[in-house]
């Protein structure tokens, strides 16, 4: 691919970053790549390209060091494509971007943490069910890293705005942002109703992109038996390419619940949440289900 910067750009880190990841087909890669595709065929299918654009788009990735190739059959050679630490920090470049398509594209521009039934948001979400979670780890409140996905027949990851032990910890307009009220309601009925998804099987995972001492102190306040997960990198975001909002110049989840078997497929997805100790319920009912 041609370079487009002049030498009027030279000191340009907007435009020399566009001349590794200003096409179109590029970004999709490191998005499909973030979602666990990684060989070939795979991408090619998944994107509809050709297999000529393909080809160019992912040497310009590896020679940049955003993608690395790495072998995975001997006879015939074959190369998965995996995303660096350098292609792992677009990721939040990819979230700003969706951020942005949903409030100013598909959306009338209003900050909300959550979405109506009928918008292309809430249709993105659903289309999760049947898809799996690739594998990962995030940080836990407890300290240590966790994959969301637990060994137990199902798991039940609820995804929230953000919580915290002290009122005054919360950003400022917060009660005003439709959908961001309700964090501490939603993580005690869980805490509540603890026993009753364990003996359906279930493991029961909160997630926010908040720090994991942020997540301590609020689990600590509120008593919490099951982890808190730190998604503050957004990997497992971008993964799902879950829906997001900016609030204090920080990027938080959108409250959904996703419910997964021990295979990582997605068996359930609730969104948009209007009613939070119902989700729990349904979450619980659809565990229920499931294992009968």
């Amino acid at each position: 691919m041609a370079q487009r910067t002049s030498l009027a750009d030279a000191d340009c880190a907007i435009a020399q970053a566009l001349d590794v990841v200003g096409d179109w087909w590029t970004l999709l890669i490191v998005r499909d790549a973030a979602r666990g595709v990684h060989r070939f065929d795979a991408l090619q299918e998944e994107l509809g390209v050709s297999r000529k654009v393909l080809t160019e788009r992912l040497r310009l990735l590896v020679d940049a060091g955003v993608l690395s190739r790495e072998p995975y059959q001997e006879r015939p050679a074959r190369f998965e494509y995996r995303l660096t630490p350098r292609g792992r920090a677009l990721l939040p470049v990819l979230i700003a971007l969706q951020d942005w398509g949903d409030a100013w594209v598909t959306g009338d521009g209003q900050t909300m943490a959550t979405t109506s039934e009928s918008s292309q948001e809430a249709a993105r979400v659903r289309a999760l069910i049947g898809t799996r979670v690739p594998e990962l780890s995030l940080p836990q409140h407890t300290g240590g890293a966790r994959d969301p996905v637990a060994a137990t027949p199902y798991t039940v990851v609820y995804f929230f705005p953000g919580a915290y032990a002290r009122q005054d910890a919360y950003p400022p307009g917060w009660a005003g942002i439709p959908g961001a009220r309700g964090c501490t309601l939603e993580s005690c009925t869980y805490r509540d109703q603890l026993a009753e998804f364990t003996a359906a099987g279930a493991t029961v995972h909160g997630v926010s992109t908040q720090r994991p001492d942020e997540q301590r102190a609020f689990a600590v306040a509120e008593r919490l038996r099951f982890p808190l997960l730190s998604d503050a990198d957004l990997t497992l975001a971008a993964a799902l390419r879950l829906p997001t909002f900016r609030a204090a110049g920080v990027s938080r989840l959108k409250r959904l619940t996703l419910v997964v078997d021990r295979d990582r497929t997605i068996r359930e997805a609730l969104y948009p949440i209007t009613d939070i100790e119902e989700s729990v319920r349904a979450a619980l009912e659809s565990v229920r289900t499931a294992g009968r």
